[in-house]
This record gives C-alpha cells, sequence and structure tokens, in this order.
C-alpha cells in the first residue's frame, strides 16, 4: 500500500526519537541520574517496559523504511508480550505508590483515574492498531497515538523542574496543583493538528479524530471521575 505523505517513515522515526528525547528529559533528574538510588525494583521494571515501547516506537518504522518487513512483523509479535508488561509493571508501580490503609482522599483518587484510565487509552489505540495491522495506514496511524496518553509523566516533571511558575494557571484538587492539565492541552493540541493535517494532505477523517475522542475522554474521567462515588469504590477494591 502507497505510504501517505504524512506518514513517511523517516518522519515517523524523527517524531519518535523526539518523543523518546523528551521522555528522557522529563526523568533525566529522578531517574536517569539516580538509578542506583531508587527505592524500589519497581521503578526499573516500570522504565525499561516504557523504554522499550519507545524503542519500538522508533524501530518499527525504520524497519519499513529498510524494507525489512519480516523483522517489522517479528518485532509486533514481541509488542503481544512487551504491552502487558507495560501494563502490569504500570499498576504494580502504582499500588506501591499508593497508601495501603487509611482514606484514599480526592488526590489519590485522581492519581488512580491519571493511570489507569491512561493505560485504558492506550490498550485502546494498541489494539485498534493490531486490528488493523494489515492496513498500513490505519496501522500507523493508531501506533502513533500510543504515544499520547504517556505525555503527563513527561510533562509533569518538565514543568515541576522547570516551569514551576506554570502551575499558578492550573486548577487545583484539595490544593494541589493539578499540572497534567498542561500536558492534556498539548496532547490535544498536537492531536488536533494531526486531524487537520491528515485531512488536508490525505482527505482521511478516521483515525485521528476517533483517537481524538477516545484522549478526551481519558482527560475528562481525570478531572472528574474522583468526585463520583462509583470510582471511589473501584479505587478502594483497587487498593
Amino acid at each position: 500500500m502507497k505510504q501517505s505523505p504524512s506518514l513517511n517513515p523517516q518522519y515517523l522515526i524523527v517524531a519518535f526519537i523526539g518523543f523518546l528525547l523528551f521522555a528522557i528529559a522529563g526523568f533525566w533528574n529522578s531517574y536517569f541520574t539516580k538509578i542506583l538510588e531508587q527505592e524500589n525494583y519497581r521503578m526499573h521494571t516500570h522504565g525499561v517496559a516504557i523504554l522499550l515501547w519507545l524503542i519500538l516506537l522508533i524501530a518499527q518504522p525504520y524497519l519499513i523504511r529498510t524494507k525489512r518487513t519480516g523483522l517489522h512483523k517479528k518485532i509486533g509479535v514481541f509488542s503481544y508480550l512487551l504491552v502487558p508488561v507495560l501494563v502490569l509493571t504500570t499498576l504494580d508501580l502504582l499500588k506501591y505508590k499508593l497508601p495501603e490503609t487509611g482514606p484514599l482522599g480526592n488526590i489519590n483518587s485522581f492519581f488512580i483515574a491519571l493511570v489507569v484510565n491512561a493505560l485504558i487509552a492506550f490498550l485502546i489505540f494498541y489494539g485498534l492498531a493490531i486490528y488493523h495491522k494489515r492496513n498500513a495506514n490505519l496501522h500507523a496511524r493508531y501506533m502513533i497515538c500510543t504515544a499520547f496518553p504517556m505525555f503527563t509523566p513527561i510533562t509533569d516533571r518538565i514543568i515541576g523542574n522547570h516551569f514551576p511558575s506554570l502551575l499558578a494557571y492550573v486548577p487545583n484538587i484539595d490544593g494541589m496543583p493539578v499540572a497534567p492539565v498542561i500536558g492534556f492541552l498539548l496532547a490535544d493540541l498536537l492531536l488536533i493538528g494531526l486531524c487537520v493535517w491528515d485531512w488536508r494532505s490525505n482527505k482521511r477523517w478516521n483515525a485521528f479524530p476517533l483517537a481524538l475522542l477516545i484522549l478526551t475522554c481519558y482527560h475528562f474521567s481525570v478531572l472528574n471521575f474522583y468526585k463520583y462515588g462509583f470510582w471511589q469504590s473501584f479505587c478502594e477494591w483497587f487498593i
């Protein structure tokens, strides 16, 4: 199938390398310069799983560009193992970070939505990519979208380390600034840009608008679910 101009593998390689560098910058102070000082092995298992996913996002379009489709498919099969590991190590780290006893409070309920629902959005995008694996254009678009639920862990740390003044402009929950709002806004703007680009360049109006709807639902859930009894009950069960 002919590649659309907007999904030239070379552009995807550059974009995903940029995202990897973005992630390294976000976690540079808290992880990469303190690898031997981490408080628990869970930081490493989660970090390695995420790093492998980001490397996979770079490797796959590179293999398409160099016409090694056989290896591309084999690495795609490896993702069937990597994705469950990524999900399980993320949930394991989340439970480790939460209090084992006492009331959870709004902040913890918010944080559970931030992580758990990001995983759900990620799995939807990944599932759609695998479902459309024989359609190169849709497959690539949904694989791109798997990066968007990962924005806030990166942007939160960059803001906290370098732009703390921005926290004065975000809403708060129980007095704590909701920094992920900035990451949400950045992800939404980039996805809107991809929607416009895809329509103007290729007259396509399928993957990116659906991804924007899914991402918007995820963002709504993070900013509102902590207020509702059903979510508080889920969080108590999760703990």
